[in-house]
């Protein structure tokens, strides 16, 4: 068939330039929603950048993927890619999710979720915000953006390019991430929730053996100060589970999907 340019401009970008252009749909998608660069204070003009980079290491470790012969065949690719690099976007990003859930739910626990809130881009706690950056440092540090090279690479053997994946078998990969994210977020937070079940229950003691004192006034200290203590002792153990977490993602990304 005929191609949809001229073809003097077709010669002149080669086959090369269509490969790289499909690879780049996925890539664009998947870059939008990556942790740390695909954050809303990033500049528009970065992200495009970091996506032709990302295109560019990519591409070439893939095989060369045939120049579409029409304007409706490349329209197929985009509608594709652009789900999958979604998708996969949205499958890394739920570890930025985690650390959000696990400092909400850490700081509803330890009468902390007014403390300094609203901390970034997105509305959060404070212990929120401090595990978040702190896990998107530690993430860049361990060499994030080799991982997602890898990850994207790897994607094309679990979505080939320009094919429309199967809708049960990523509804059923993305229930498993959900809940994955939720139970790695619940299991950061334990140590709080564990010391706030112990404080309420302290409380409640102290309230029925001494009726007249406010012990709501003389335990808001304690509390705060201990999920401060918490954080200070519990976050390196906190951040290294979190990130053995998103290793091991990377190392299995297929992991829940039939």
């Amino acid at each position: 068939m005929t191609p949809f340019l001229p073809p003097e401009l077709v010669a002149l970008m080669g086959v090369g330039f269509w490969h790289g252009a499909i690879v780049f749909l996925r890539v664009a998608a998947l870059t939008a929603l990556l942790p740390g660069f695909g954050e809303q204070y990033v500049s528009m003009r970065i992200k495009l950048g970091i996506a032709l980079s990302f295109t560019l290491i990519v591409a070439p470790a893939l095989p060369t993927f045939p120049q579409p012969d029409s304007l409706m065949h490349y329209a197929s690719f985009v509608v594709t890619e652009s789900i999958i690099g979604v998708a996969l976007g949205v499958s890394i990003r739920f570890f930025v999710h985690v650390l959000q859930t696990a400092g909400t739910m850490a700081a509803q626990a330890t009468s902390l979720s007014q403390v300094l809130g609203g901390i970034g881009a997105e509305q959060m706690p404070a212990i929120g915000a401090v595990l978040l950056i702190s896990g998107l440092a530690l993430a860049m540090m361990m060499g994030l953006h080799v991982r997602v090279a890898e990850f994207l690479i790897y994607s094309y053997q679990m979505f080939p390019a320009g094919v429309f994946p199967d809708g049960s078998g990523l509804s059923e990969w993305g229930v498993h991430r959900v809940s994955s994210a939720f139970s790695l977020a619940f299991t950061l937070a334990a140590p709080f929730l564990i010391a706030s079940v112990l404080y309420n229950l302290t409380l409640g003691v102290i309230n029925r053996a001494m009726p007249a004192l406010m012990v709501a006034f003389v335990g808001a200290p304690v509390i705060t100060f201990g999920g401060l203590f918490i954080l200070m002792v519990a976050s390196p153990m906190i951040l290294q589970v979190w990130s053995d977490a998103m290793m091991s993602f990377f190392a299995n990304p297929g992991g829940g999907m039939p």
